[in-house]
């Protein structure tokens, strides 16, 4: 086969699945509205409310080379004297040195793939983004579930699930079966194989296939926590809400303290063959040391690798500099086992070692919302097939994933999705 012919199998297994390898680097690319729409059946994701930084334009009065040039003479205006760096930060920095020499293969790997920036220069284009799809009523506002996880009547809020059926014959086989449950601390399924359309007061939302959800607050969590080790799972996913000044100043979602997370039932969460641990970290330095010399001990996690998500545009390049010391454009994945109530002899058998330094690439979405990593961590799940994942604080659903915190439906909002 020709270099020409794999390119293009390449792109059209990119198309499929959402993910492009690239054979050069230790890098891989991610469209994760294309693999979050292998979850649904009726709906996909719209490119223009995942893709929200890439979709805004200009204001109409404003001319983008100008502010360009303002905001590059601005920077110049701003320049200070670099200032001296504490002992956290001087790690940090360290980190980042060690770091920035495969991030930088992965940027340049992904600008010499011309066949995939051709595809993302057209998410524009994408059929899912036209008026015509869009569901015909959708509110203005959306749910703040945390607000209302709070109050006093929140034991009394229900939610209306209408789940398809799977009939005999033509005439019923779409019939749909109403299902009214308390929202909050109840575990909430849809255990068939199609999508599933929930409401909940004013608004609708999205449920997978083979999906479920447990919101509530940090304190109920343990009622997630199975009877039996056997019925545990093998991949746990968990994007604290750390508490950050951008978090706090824009007001996004309330954050937590550090000493709450060490309380997480990682070990009683675990398979008895054991768990993939994959835990989100900014690039904070205070972060980083807490999961290492804290987090990780308290949850009886063996560090195994650490991955980056580096932050790009749709043309190649990256959001941001570099070398920016608060603002860099990539996040961490830390990567652990956890061996459940067992020893880590016992289970050692069972855990591949993990390829260190995997780049993760793909075009950022709303704040803080992460790409979905599941197909590129299963080939490390030990245990059984197929594996029993759960995210811990999500903010959306996957296809035959438990989603725990106290807002999942948040990204399920019809608002966010097309009819296909």
């Amino acid at each position: 086969m020709g270099a020409e012919s794999q390119n293009k199998e390449k792109i059209a297994q990119f198309l499929e699945s959402g993910i492009y390898m690239f054979e050069d680097s230790n890098a891989v690319f991610v469209d994760p509205v294309r693999v979050l729409n292998r979850s649904y059946n009726h709906v996909r994701v719209s490119p223009s409310s995942y893709y929200t930084r890439f979709f805004e334009s200009q204001p109409s009065n404003q001319d983008p080379r100008l502010s360009s040039t303002s905001r590059k003479r601005k920077r110049k205006q701003n320049v200070k004297e670099p200032r001296i760096l504490n002992e956290r930060e001087h790690i940090a920095e360290q980190r980042h040195r060690e770091a920035r020499s495969f991030l930088l293969k992965a940027r340049e790997s992904l600008q010499k793939s011309t066949g995939l920036l051709d595809v993302l220069s057209n998410l524009r284009n994408d059929p899912s983004s036209s008026a015509d799809c869009e569901f015909s009523t959708l509110p203005v506002a959306q749910q703040s579930f945390v607000e209302l996880g709070q109050v006093w009547q929140a034991p009394l809020y229900e939610i209306t699930l209408n789940v398809r059926l799977s009939g005999q014959t033509n005439e019923d086989k779409d019939r749909t079966e109403k299902r009214i449950l308390s929202v909050f601390n109840n575990l909430i399924a849809n255990e068939t194989t199609d999508d599933a359309q929930a409401e909940f007061l004013t608004n609708h939302y999205i449920i997978p296939r083979e999906s479920c959800f447990y919101m509530s607050d940090v304190g109920q969590i343990h009622n997630l926590v199975p009877a039996n080790a056997d019925s545990g799972f093998n991949l746990i996913v968990v994007d604290p809400p750390w508490e950050n000044a951008s978090a706090n100043q824009k007001s996004r979602y309330p954050t937590l303290p550090n000493r709450y997370l060490l309380s997480l039932p990682i070990m009683q969460l675990t398979h008895t063959e054991g768990a993939l641990v994959a835990l989100w970290v900014t690039n904070r330095e205070k972060l980083r040391g807490f999961v290492e010399r804290e987090l990780f001990p308290a949850w009886r996690v063996s560090y195994a690798a650490t991955f980056y998500w580096l932050k790009v545009k749709a043309n190649g390049s990256l959001i941001g500099d570099l070398d920016l010391f608060h603002h860099r454009p990539y996040e961490i994945l830390i990567l652990g086992y956890s061996c459940g109530k067992a020893t880590y002899s016992d289970r050692q058998s069972n855990f591949r070692p993990v390829k260190d330094n995997c780049v993760i690439m793909s075009i950022p979405g709303d704040y803080s919302r992460k790409p979905p990593i599941a197909d590129l961590l299963m080939e490390y799940v030990p245990g059984v097939r197929p594996a029993r994942c759960i995210e811990l604080f999500a903010r959306e659903m996957i296809t035959g994933w438990v989603s725990w915190g106290n807002e999942p439906l948040h990204f399920q909002d019809c608002r966010f999705f097309r009819r296909r």
